[in-house]
């Protein structure tokens, strides 16, 4: 949400997106759609209305969206209410959570063909499908650092008075994606680069939002965002101010996907929805709502700004299956290296 993804879209957006609860309101129908989802996607400003607005039209129903703060409170939510969830469709958990939601067995086979989805790296699955993605990126202020880091390692060991916002794993899919990201360059090394990186941490928020405000209030000249988050400031702004750093090492990657309960109430409705994902009427509210890349052909070409971000040379991925068997190890390391526990 990024884990997201998302956006100030997930900041700006923070104060007007909604607390736990529902999105919005839902008027008589003979099918409801319940989506439970991410703040940030719902919001005013967010792809969710528009997403409503084309789907209804498809689909003799009415959409009912549920948010919560971000992908992994809505892992955490769906466990806490297991069986019992109304949900239909839960959108906004990325890859690096799949393998430990199918281990809940809440969710069912999507029975839908995503063969039009694409992304780097590829990504297939018979559970969850992609709808998003994005790379993750150390966005920096332009005014005021005049050479950013150029890689990983320089982040790590840069100047400690040039401050960095992160997101914490524990709660927050950019957290978990940047956690997983240290791991892959430094491996059995990476507590020893939290370490240092710790001198350069200005805090650590619960998510992307709350992290995205401090960095564009100026609280800190860098923020740990995505490689398409400055598409937003060109396109919504008109400035080049905000922009991400190219690492040499590589970029790790989230994808965003979506998945089917098992005791849906409405599961048809919500393998049509699944299905709606992957088509322009869905596509196209993702670059400049979402502002993260769309998976699937969109009706019009992306804005310009799009085709000045930065483009990773090196995708990192973990498997899912990797993280689910390591993330809460890697968590604790993290603690220990950043003495937050």
């Amino acid at each position: 949400m990024p884990s997201c993804l998302s956006n100030i879209f997930r900041a700006g957006l923070a104060a007007a997106a909604l607390s736990v609860g529902l999105s919005m309101p839902v008027q008589a129908a003979d099918k409801v759609l319940t989506v439970y989802t991410y703040e940030s996607f719902i919001s005013e400003w967010g792809p969710g209305p528009k997403v409503q607005e084309a789907f209804e039209k498809t689909c003799a129903c009415k959409v009912q969206f549920v948010g919560v703060a971000d992908g992994v409170a809505l892992l955490t939510r769906l466990k806490l209410e297991g069986e019992s969830s109304k949900a239909d469709v839960v959108l906004g958990l990325d890859t690096n959570l799949v393998e430990e939601a199918k281990q809940t067995g809440l969710f069912d086979t999507s029975g839908i063909d995503a063969s039009k989805a694409k992304v780097p790296g590829g990504f297939a699955d018979d559970v969850f499908v992609p709808y998003d993605y994005g790379h993750f990126a150390v966005i920096y202020d332009t005014q005021t650092i005049k050479t950013p880091p150029k890689s990983l390692k320089e982040l790590v060991e840069g100047d400690p008075s040039q401050k960095i916002v992160i997101e914490d794993p524990r709660t927050s899919t950019p957290g978990l994606g940047l956690l997983l990201w240290v791991k892959s360059v430094y491996g059995d090394k990476a507590p020893e680069a939290w370490a240092k990186l710790k001198g350069r941490v200005l805090t650590v928020t619960p998510g992307w939002s709350e992290a995205y405000g401090l960095f564009t209030k100026g609280e800190a000249p860098m923020v740990l965002s995505y490689t398409t988050s400055p598409a937003y400031h060109m396109v919504a702004e008109q400035t080049d101010r905000y922009q991400a750093a190219d690492f040499s090492e590589g970029h790790y990657i989230q994808i965003e996907v979506a998945g089917i309960l098992k005791n849906a109430p409405e599961k048809a409705l919500a393998r049509q929805f699944l299905a709606f994902m992957l088509e322009p009427g869905f596509q196209d509210t993702i670059p400049t709502n979402n502002w993260m890349m769309p998976v699937a052909a969109t009706s019009e070409p992306l804005p310009d700004a799009f085709g000045k971000l930065v483009q990773p040379k090196t995708t990192f991925l973990m498997s899912p299956a990797e993280v689910a068997a390591s993330r809460q190890a890697w968590i604790d390391e993290w603690l220990k290296a950043m003495t937050l526990n």
